[in-house]
């Protein structure tokens, strides 16, 4: 199976899973929109940080604030 994990990464250097099972990941302005395997969807405001297949984790930096 292809699908990864998505994560926030706080402040402090801790992550935050946000979505198991994602297998779709589309960025808007200022948002990523996530979708898992059985349809659930989160919107996001944060940035990709990094995105590792091989071990399938989704990192996520958030949005800065004005």
């Amino acid at each position: 199976m292809c699908e990864s994990s998505a994560y926030l990464l706080k402040e402090n250097g801790q992550e935050e899973l946000i979505l198991e099972d994602v297998v779709l990941m589309r960025p808007g302005k200022g948002v990523i929109v996530l979708s898992n395997i059985l349809g659930e969807k989160k919107e996001i405001e944060a940035s990709i940080d990094n995105v590792d297949l091989l071990h399938h984790k989704i990192l996520l930096r958030p949005a800065e604030k004005p």
